[in-house]
């Protein structure tokens, strides 16, 4: 693979270039390294000192455990670096300044700088990290998937319960290899010894599996405990270390899960990876496997479907079904790891972080560990951490239009931000070292090598892998005016920030104006893009593109407008709600106003149906279209899924309960479900509910039954409840609809 062009940056890349590095794990005093080579795995163990930066070394002054002190160049708050013979001595010693300070090593204002990962420790001292000149394919990855039994009268396996055992474990390597152990012929122990002698046979870098966490890794972990068995998953033969409530903040949502790590490996969860697909597109209905494997398309036609309620019964009945069934869910896992795990891997060699780490690290967490690691490097005194939540104005947003007009034309500055930035050199006052706007400018030439190569390649792996890559480079871009508004973060700068949004804001309404001198009029205006109607004889997408080129020719140098997309009409809502209608027919609805998942599927529906509607000049059919709904909620064998509300739960059942004790907030369906169920929940968890009862006005924490309680015989849905949400829905809508004449109209 010719990478040599992109990869030798040591402020991207690390100084350490060895190549095939797999994993970094503790060895007593030492640190031992992984490797991966002509498909074979070695290690090495060298020594290394963990540490620990404070601003005074008479800071531990009284602490027993003995230390090296490294003096920092510089004036910054971090002028010493504590070296100690070993993680434990380490440990003892920041627990010493916790006590002594009375600031744990979390909190932004801390007069010390712990790192509680050592392998993090050793890559940033090192320069080291993973999977240099190492293909992603020649990565050896495990997809592993249970089935468990559920005892009759219940509705959800339950591990501590002795009749719920795993009766099905799935495995598919990355190299072909694929096995079900079977239930029907081994008891539960000689499962887990089978999975055992699967995993060290296999020897994977990686295990996958989707929601492996807070489902299959926890369920088997109960199940060993309860049998006394012992899982030696690790490289050195150990058991799995488990945090049992680790926590994963990720955009508005928190996620609560046990936290696995097994020596020598590295555990991702595809339903990690969805959710930090999810993010930016939010275009996804579900996340669970099945509905995530149809929408990427890496489902099988002939694979097998089985509903969670009847795996038992399979079990008894059709085994080699639900085996068949166990087995396909692992080839989905495993496909989805490939698409969705390569720019993670990729971002392996550039961050120092384990692979499993690096996936959940925030943008701007993973951005501070390049100046920390290079930093160290210089031996250089590194700033405070950055205290107080920053508040400054954002980007600019204007609606100045609503209802439907066309045609529409987008145009954006590439990378608005970071291209301010660098025009401007604006860069966070305490990088004394000047590394903030070298390392901008670097990932951007990057990117656009490695779009070039991608559009040279004639290999489709080098055209994927340059892509990939380019991609990567393309969201660090963007994460560095992020990483310079946050708090909690050694060289970040919300002054500047202000600044660069403030400079945002002065370019887009000089595009602004630029646009009504050339006779266009806006409709929309989005932050660093803006979507407009073009001026008469302005109606090719040559002439189009002209008038961008003439946009961006007026704007200062370094500041880029391209034209991102043309569409034959838009329906303008509200501020960042919208939809556009390509010239191909095709309908794209943006904003969570238009599209929110927390949606019943039927309003969801109705509303892009509306929405068609009007941008087809159809809307005099939308009280029609409201009465075939009325008639599909009111019919016999109505669906409970399509009336069913799922929701996220942002922290768990028990902290609600006591924040409802406490009345800190109010009573909310989906805890209410969570509460009465006998399968336990955590934070993040997806909760999908009905409202039942006859009541138009129902009140629905007080009358929400889970969708598994549904019985289609004896249906108990809320149609009048629902029917009056889609009236509510409509009127929303009322105001670009056509109105009915009234006396003063005739």
């Amino acid at each position: 693979m010719p990478t040599s062009t992109i990869e030798h940056n040591p402020l991207l890349f690390g100084r350490d270039e060895r190549s095939g590095v797999i994993a970094v794990e503790s060895a007593g005093h030492f640190i031992r390294l992984f490797f991966r080579s002509a498909g074979r795995v070695h290690f090495h163990d060298e020594p290394f000192q963990p540490f620990i930066l404070v601003s005074d070394p008479g800071m531990v002054s009284g602490c027993r455990v003995p230390c090296a002190v490294r003096q920092l160049a510089g004036d910054d708050f971090f002028r010493c670096q504590l070296l100690f013979d070993s993680w434990n001595d380490c440990l003892a010693a920041r627990d010493f300044l916790a006590a002594k300070t009375g600031k744990s090593y979390s909190s932004p204002d801390a007069p010390y700088l712990f790192l509680p990962d050592l392998s993090h420790q050793y890559m940033l001292a090192s320069g080291t990290t993973l999977f240099k000149n190492l293909e992603f394919s020649e990565l050896r990855c495990l997809a592993l998937d249970i089935e468990t039994a559920c005892a009759e009268g219940y509705g959800f396996s339950n591990p501590e319960r002795s009749e719920d055992r795993i009766i099905s474990i799935a495995l598919k390597d990355s190299h072909g290899g694929e096995i079900v152990l079977r239930g029907d012929r081994m008891t539960e122990p000689e499962l887990l010894q089978a999975l055992n002698d699967a995993i060290h046979r296999c020897d994977p870098d990686v295990i996958t599996g989707h929601n492996i966490f807070r489902f299959d890794l926890d369920y088997i972990g109960r199940r060993a405990q309860r049998h006394g068995f012992r899982l030696n998953w690790g490289r050195n033969g150990s058991s799995p270390h488990i945090t049992p409530h680790a926590r994963w903040n990720l955009a508005e949502k928190t996620l609560e899960y046990p936290r696995w790590d097994v020596y020598g490996r590295h555990i991702i969860d595809t339903y990690f990876l969805v959710q930090l697909y999810d993010v930016a597109g939010r275009n996804l209905e579900s996340h669970g496997l099945k509905a995530v494997a149809r929408h990427f398309g890496v489902a099988a036609e002939e694979r097998t479907y089985l509903e969670g309620a009847d795996i038992s019964a399979a079990f008894r009945n059709d085994p080699e079904r639900l085996f068949s069934y166990n087995l396909d869910d692992t080839r989905e896992t495993l496909s989805l790891f490939r698409l969705l795990g390569y720019p993670w891997f990729l971002q392996s060699r550039i961050f120092p972080y384990s692979f499993q780490n690096g996936v959940i690290r925030g943008n701007a967490t993973r951005i501070n560990s390049l100046f920390l690691r290079e930093y160290l490097h210089r031996g250089h005194a590194i700033p405070a951490r950055t205290s107080g939540a920053p508040t400054f104005e954002g980007g600019y947003t204007e609606s100045p239009v609503q209802g439907v007009v066309g045609p529409i034309v987008h145009c954006d500055v590439a990378s608005l931000y970071p291209s301010l930035m660098l025009a401007y050199r604006l860069a966070p006052a305490k990088d004394s070292l000047g590394l903030f706007l070298p390392m901008l400018a670097e990932l951007r030439r990057f990117r656009l090598t490695a779009k070039q190569l991608s559009r040279d390649s004639v290999e489709d792996s080098e055209h994927h892998y340059f892509d990939a890559l380019q991609q990567v480079f393309k969201v660090l871009i963007n994460s560095f005016y992020g990483y310079l508004g946050a708090s909690r973060h050694n060289f970040s700068d919300p002054a500047v920030a202000a600044e660069v949004t403030r400079l945002g804001r002065v370019t887009i309404r000089n595009m602004i104006d630029l646009l009504a001198s050339e006779g266009a009029r806006t409709v929309e205006v989005d932050t660093d893009g803006i979507y407009f109607t073009p001026p008469d004889g302005c109606a090719t997408e040559d002439a189009e593109r002209a008038l961008v080129g003439r946009i961006s020719q007026k704007l200062p140098e370094g500041i880029e407008v391209e034209l991102d997309g043309r569409y034959r009409s838009m329906f303008a809502y509200k501020t960042k709600n919208y939809a556009l209608q390509e010239y191909a027919g095709r309908i794209i609805i943006k904003g969570s106003g238009l599209r929110s998942r927390g949606l019943e599927p039927y309003l969801r529906e109705f509303m892009r149906d509306l929405i068609e509607r009007l941008l087809t000049g159809k809307a005099e059919t939308v009280e029609r279209l409201f009465e075939q709904y009325v008639v599909r909620l009111r019919a016999r064998g109505l669906d409970v899924a399509w009336v069913a509300r799922s929701e996220t739960l942002n922290e768990s059942p028990e902290s609600y309960s006591e924040k409802l004790r406490l009345g800190k907030r109010n009573h909310s369906a989906a805890f209410e479900i969570a509460l009465a169920s006998d399968k336990s929940y955590r934070a993040g968890d997806h909760v999908s509910y009905y409202v039942g009862g006859i009541a138009r006005d129902a009140t629905a924490y007080e009358q929400c039954r889970p969708v598994a309680a549904f019985d289609p015989v004896h249906p108990d849905i809320n149609v009048r409840y629902y029917i009056e949400k889609l009236r509510h829905v409509q009127k929303r809508f009322e105001p670009f609809l056509p109105q009915e004449p009234t006396l003063f109209d005739l």
